[in-house]
């Protein structure tokens, strides 16, 4: 027997019942004589009785913390009144808090560290023989592993009596009912819940150890009202794409965080702030970009603010800071590419980026080659940071060329061809850093050692993301840099190749956050029966588990890309095109962030 043994033994407590001190004896009915029971005389035992109390009924509410309700047993007084009668040698305080939950003042910390903070690694977890019995509400769940949730458990009868008490928890902690030190409305509530528990999965591709937006945005959001407003905002745009309202339009969330972020600046841009700005940015980033229709040309701003404020406090190593500066040098690139503008930062140095693992994830991890935020395209960003800047550095050449500045014209076309052929080569050579003892065979990963591999699915899928985004990156260069034909054999292998890329990291059901670029790419340059099919399954089955409205947008310009290219494929500037996509985008009055 543990040490906890004895308070466990408080737990079989029911209504009119009586404790025996021997488990193998017995429940027997007390018969309540005075001023001792029988069953007290035959043991030679103290017999106490509380002082009777009317009964106390209460219905479960899922806003009021733990609660048990207290239902008539039978055996129960006929009168009514409980009757608590503790015998023998365990005497423990038995209380009951303002939640109405029954709890014991010996509870141990292991027993009660499910009032949970964001670094909690301990979740409630039952056996399926276990869960059955009162239902005690909802409780938070933290699981460093995985993720935050707002989950309904049923425990056992024995532990019906001390569930822990939700107490006033310190700042940060979560605690009953889920996430309401963030708002007291229900509706907000629940928008925070659909963050941590939808949202946060489906724009990451690492969190064995927990999800950076859990770990690292969602704290800063409980003392900073422009990254909870954000929050909201980009949680309730999403449900609305997916026809459930939150009560509350997403667009006033929108409103109030960014009023609030201008606020913030004008208090002076305090170093203290930084963190909380950049913050309020990025989910205003992911907000433009991945559910709010027609309105990406603000992302461009959004991303020099944030450039602004990182230059504005450099060697911040913060992991906060570090996975903030990812998400934007993700979307920089990511924008530059979508519509056509040069991106804001510097490329990075070849080899500067290394994969940026959630917090505490173990060093042997099989995914420790895969960044939270990149994938295994993390060697492959300075390339594709590169390649974006080529759009802008070809029209500028063009521009030049038209207005006769021969001198400007001759450098920029020498910078033009080092660059796009140099980037060329490097596509050429690139190949995904595999985790150790992992190869790649007949397209998928096998372990050189025929061991099992638990993440093979979840690896397939990241892998086939980071190949398709280099198949994309040469239709892109063949395409709209070089100016090839649609048909041209270079163009339509690699459109080939992406879709099948595309295609098998779907179906493989990991992480599909990053994929719309190079499947909205290879897609528009699809000319056969075979890739078309293939690329509507693949949006079909994308835009199902993202539910993001740049994926809805940016398959309707793709069916008008290819209507507009089979009307025109007969003449010699349907065969040219090559920015065939960007104005048709235009005409339907759509601009299109491909994050």
């Amino acid at each position: 027997m543990n040490a906890n043994f004895g308070r466990l033994l408080l737990q079989a407590v029911h209504l009119g019942e009586y404790l025996p001190l021997n488990p193998d004896d017995k429940k027997k009915k007390c018969d309540e004589t005075r001023p001792q029971c029988a069953r007290c005389a035959e043991r030679s035992l103290p017999c106490t009785y509380e002082a009777v109390k009317p009964r106390q009924r209460r219905k479960r509410d899922s806003d009021a913390g733990l609660v048990v309700d207290l239902e008539e047993r039978d055996g129960a007084n006929n009168d009514g009144d409980e009757h608590w009668h503790l015998g023998g040698d365990i005497v423990e305080e038995i209380h009951r808090d303002d939640c109405g939950s029954i709890t014991t003042d010996a509870l141990s910390t292991t027993e009660t560290d499910t009032l949970l903070s964001p670094t909690a690694t301990s979740i409630f977890s039952f056996t399926d023989d276990d869960v059955k019995g009162h239902q005690l509400g909802t409780l938070v769940r933290r699981s460093s592993g995985f993720s935050i949730t707002s989950n309904p458990l049923c425990l056992p009868p024995d532990l019906a009596l001390i569930a822990p008490c939700p107490l006033a928890s310190p700042t940060l902690d979560f605690c009953i009912p889920a996430f309401n030190e963030f708002s007291d409305r229900p509706s907000r509530r629940a928008l925070v819940d659909h963050f941590c528990n939808v949202l946060s999965h489906l724009i990451v591709f690492r969190e064995e150890s927990g999800n950076p937006f859990q770990q690292l945005v969602l704290p800063l959001s409980y003392n900073s009202s422009p990254v909870m407003n954000a929050i909201y905002a980009l949680a309730s745009a999403h449900l609305e794409y997916r026809g459930v309202s939150s009560g509350e339009k997403s667009l006033y969330f929108h409103n109030e965080a960014i009023q609030g972020l201008a606020q913030l600046i004008e208090a002076g841009g305090k170093a203290t702030h930084k963190n909380e700005l950049l913050a309020a940015i990025m989910l205003l980033v992911y907000y433009e970009v991945l559910v709010q229709k027609g309105r990406s040309n603000i992302v461009d701003g959004h991303l020099r603010g944030a450039l602004t404020i990182m230059e504005s406090s450099p060697g911040d190593a913060s992991p906060t800071s570090i996975f903030l500066e990812r998400a934007f040098r993700f979307y920089d690139v990511i924008t530059a590419l979508s519509l056509g503008t040069a991106p804001i930062a510097t490329a990075p140095a070849a080899g500067c980026l290394i994969p940026l693992p959630p917090l505490d994830a173990p060093v042997a991890s099989p995914l420790r080659n895969v960044d939270t935020l990149l994938g295994m395209a993390t060697t492959l960003w300075p390339i594709m940071h590169r390649l974006s800047n080529l759009f802008s550095l070809k029209n500028e050449l063009d521009n030049a060329v038209k207005s006769h500045q021969n001198s400007k014209a001759a450098v920029l076309r020498t910078e033009f061809e080092t660059t796009s052929q140099a980037i060329q080569m490097a596509l050429d050579r690139w190949q995904p850093s595999l985790p150790p003892n992992i190869v790649l065979k007949d397209g998928h990963l096998e372990s050189i050692k025929g061991q099992e591999m638990p993440e093979r699915d979840l690896l397939n899928s990241i892998l086939h993301n980071a190949l398709a985004y280099r198949s994309s990156a040469f239709v892109y260069l063949y395409r709209s840099i070089y100016g090839y034909s649609p048909d041209h054999a270079l163009v339509q292998r690699h459109v080939h190749d992406s879709l099948i890329y595309c295609s098998r990291c779907v179906a493989f059901k990991g992480p599909m956050g990053a994929l719309l670029w190079p499947l909205f790419v290879a897609a528009c340059e699809a000319i056969t029966t075979e890739d078309r099919a293939s690329a509507e399954r693949t949006f079909g089955e994308y835009d199902t588990h993202q539910g993001m409205t740049n994926i809805d947008n940016a398959w309707g310009v793709v069916r008008e890309v290819w209507k507009q290219h089979d009307l025109l494929s007969v003449t010699p500037y349907g065969s040219k095109d090559a920015d065939l996509w960007r104005r048709v985008s235009k005409e339907m009055g759509i601009s299109v962030v491909l994050g």
